[in-house]
């Protein structure tokens, strides 16, 4: 989620700081706009707010939206507020929403972009691909990328399902040639690196990365021939469809809402499901932050007019 503000502030503003909150029990439980919220800030746990308060505040997730709106009514109500998702809140408070494509939620304020903002580049891509060619140059092509996260709310993910990834990639190189890089994130239980160090670690053409020293997710994003991407998580999906390279997506016990973003993805045929006989189509890069960037620079700029 920090991601996406972060992508979203740095698309309008020169100067981004970027502050993690910690709220307290009770105000962090109090509904959305109700006054107090700030004096439960907990700076032994976080950062504090405080004046001056700056032109655009860009919050992410529910329980930031509750600050955010404290933050803007403490402006006076100067500083614009844009947040990212669905707040679960009333609209009013907010200046614009940048919500997901299947998220159900609409209205004026409301802009609905396909994938997750983020702050993956063409230039980022070109420094990584540079940082990586090199330590990367082992493996033999077309590279298969994959980039693996790990169990949600009501989305298991541990050693059955890496087993089910491990057979379905053996499956995909199989028929396609080239070598694996596996990119496990810190959200990667260790009883699925188990199966994929069991299943590729004496393989030469093959690496996992065992998450000590330089973590090569951007070198994959950047390299690779092409995408896997675990669907539990919507910023790695989308992060890989900034990048040209075709993607395919494991769904196995996804929640809904995880389910529901790669079905609207391959109902508009811009990723694939990693599965036998299934060809992952071909996209160009998606950028979400340059909508959603737009329609904050437009709402700034009718700001200043008026």
């Amino acid at each position: 989620m920090r991601t996406q503000a972060r992508g979203l502030a740095a698309a309008v503003a020169e100067t981004v700081v970027e502050k993690v909150v910690s709220v307290r029990w009770p105000q962090r439980w109090f509904p959305a706009g109700w006054p107090g919220v700030l004096a439960g800030i907990d700076e032994s746990r976080g950062d504090g707010l405080r004046p001056p308060w700056p032109d655009v505040v860009v919050t992410c997730g529910r329980r930031s939206a509750i600050i955010g709106l404290a933050a803007k009514c403490a402006s006076g109500g100067r500083a614009v507020l844009a947040h990212v998702q669905d707040p679960r809140a009333p609209l009013d408070g907010f200046d614009l929403v940048v919500a997901m494509a299947h998220d159900e939620i609409s209205g004026p304020k409301v802009v609905k972009v396909l994938t997750a903002m983020h702050d993956i580049s063409p230039e980022r891509l070109a420094k990584a691909a540079e940082a990586w060619r090199d330590r990367l140059s082992d493996l033999p092509r077309p590279l298969i990328g994959v980039l693996i996260g790990g169990p949600t709310s009501n989305s298991p993910f541990g050693a059955q399902e890496a087993d089910e990834l491990t057979r379905r990639l053996t499956a995909l190189r199989t028929r396609t040639g080239g070598g694996l890089l596996l990119v496990p994130s810190r959200r990667t239980p260790e009883a699925a690196l188990a199966v994929f160090a069991r299943a590729f670690g004496a393989d030469s053409t093959a690496r996992v990365w065992d998450r000590s020293g330089d973590n090569p997710y951007l070198g994959a994003l950047a390299l690779a021939d092409r995408l896997v991407v675990t669907g539990d998580s919507v910023s790695m999906v989308s992060e890989a469809l900034a990048t040209p390279h075709p993607v395919e997506v494991f769904v196995l016990n996804l929640r809904k809402r995880h389910a529901g973003f790669v079905q609207t993805l391959f109902d508009r045929g811009m990723v694939g499901l990693l599965q036998e006989g299934v060809e992952a189509p071909s996209h160009p890069p998606l950028d979400a932050t340059a909508e959603a960037g737009d329609a904050l620079r437009a709402l700034l700029a009718s700001r200043r007019s008026g």
